[in-house]
C-alpha cells in the first residue's frame, strides 16, 4: 500500500473496531444466536487435540463450544473489549482457551498452524474480502477445514444493512459488504482452487425474543454497534432519525411469522471446505 493507502486502512480499522465496542454484542449473541457457534463447530466436525482458530471470534460464541469440544482454541478479535468479554465468559464456564487480538486481514500467526479455521459471522464483516480469506487459508494446514457461518443478503440481517445504507456515509474505496459472504458464489471465487470439497448450506435461527418490531428496533439501538454507528452519525437530525425509526421497525414487521407471538427466520449461510494438500 501507499503510505495514503496505509492510513486510510488504519482509519477504517480503528473505526471498526470502536463501533463493535458500541452497545453489548456479548449479549446480544448469547440472547440471539447462541446455537449458532455451536453448529458451526459441528459442520467443521471439530475433535479434541484439534488446533483451532476462531477469527474474528467476537466474545467466543464459536470459540468456546470448541475449546469445549477438547481443541486446543486460539480467539481473535480487532475489538479488545469482546476479547475482554469472551474470556470473562469462558472463565465462568472453566473452559481453558487463548484470547488475541488480531486483524482478519493480517493474523499473526504461521503458516499451516491450524486443523480447523473458522469464523462464526466475524470475518464476513472485515472490508477487503479476498485478503482476508486468503488469510484463512495461509494459516490452516493442507488437508485441514475451513468454516464459515455469513449472513446472506437476502436474509433479515442482510436486508437490515441494505436499510441502514442510505442512513450511512458511504464506505471507503476498496470495503465491501458483509452479506457478500453470505453468496456461495461470492465465497467460492475468494477461496478459488485452494480449497476442495466445498459444501454450502442456506439455513435459518429462529428468532422469538421480541414481542413487536419496535421491540427489536430498540433492542438493536442499543446493543447492536452497526446500528448504534447509524444513529449516531444521524444526530442531529430528528427527521432521518425518525424515519431510520420506522424503516426498522418496518423491516422486523415484515418477517415476522404472523403468528401471536412475534417470530422471526433469520438466513445464513453455512459453508465448509477443505484445503488443498497441494496449496
Amino acid at each position: 500500500m501507499t503510505a495514503p493507502a496505509e492510513q486510510a486502512d488504519r482509519t477504517l480499522k480503528a473505526s471498526h473496531r470502536a463501533m463493535w465496542a458500541l452497545g453489548d454484542y456479548p449479549v446480544l449473541a448469547a440472547d440471539i444466536i447462541a446455537d449458532l457457534g455451536q453448529i458451526l463447530v459441528g459442520a467443521c466436525a471439530v475433535r479434541p487435540g484439534d488446533r483451532v482458530l476462531d477469527v474474528a471470534a467476537g466474545s467466543g460464541n464459536a470459540a468456546i463450544p470448541a475449546a469445549r469440544a477438547g481443541a486446543s482454541v486460539v480467539a481473535c478479535d480487532l475489538t479488545p473489549e469482546l476479547l475482554t468479554a469472551g474470556r470473562q465468559q469462558a472463565g465462568r464456564q472453566g473452559i481453558a482457551l487463548e484470547w488475541r487480538e488480531a486483524d482478519a486481514e493480517a493474523l499473526p500467526f504461521g503458516d499451516g498452524e491450524f486443523d480447523v479455521v473458522m469464523s462464526c459471522l466475524g470475518v464476513m464483516f472485515a472490508p477487503h474480502h479476498q485478503v482476508s480469506a486468503g488469510e484463512l487459508v495461509r494459516v490452516c494446514r493442507p488437508g485441514g477445514t475451513i468454516g464459515l457461518l455469513s449472513w446472506t443478503p437476502e436474509g433479515f440481517i442482510g436486508q437490515m444493512f441494505a436499510a441502514m445504507k442510505p442512513y450511512a456515509p458511504p464506505p471507503p474505496p476498496g470495503a465491501q459488504p458483509p452479506p457478500l459472504w453470505g453468496r456461495e458464489d461470492h465465497v467460492r471465487a475468494l477461496l478459488g482452487d485452494r480449497v476442495a470439497n466445498l459444501t454450502a448450506q442456506r439455513k435459518t435461527v429462529r428468532v422469538d425474543k421480541f414481542t413487536s418490531p419496535e421491540d427489536f428496533r430498540d433492542y438493536f439501538k442499543a446493543r447492536y454497534g452497526p446500528v448504534i454507528a447509524a444513529y449516531r452519525g444521524l444526530a442531529g437530525d430528528p427527521q432521518r432519525t425518525a424515519a431510520l425509526d420506522r424503516d426498522l421497525a418496518g423491516l422486523a414487521g415484515r418477517h415476522d411469522s404472523g403468528s401471536a407471538a412475534m417470530i422471526m427466520e433469520w438466513e445464513y449461510l453455512l459453508i465448509t471446505a477443505s484445503k488443498t494438500l497441494t496449496t
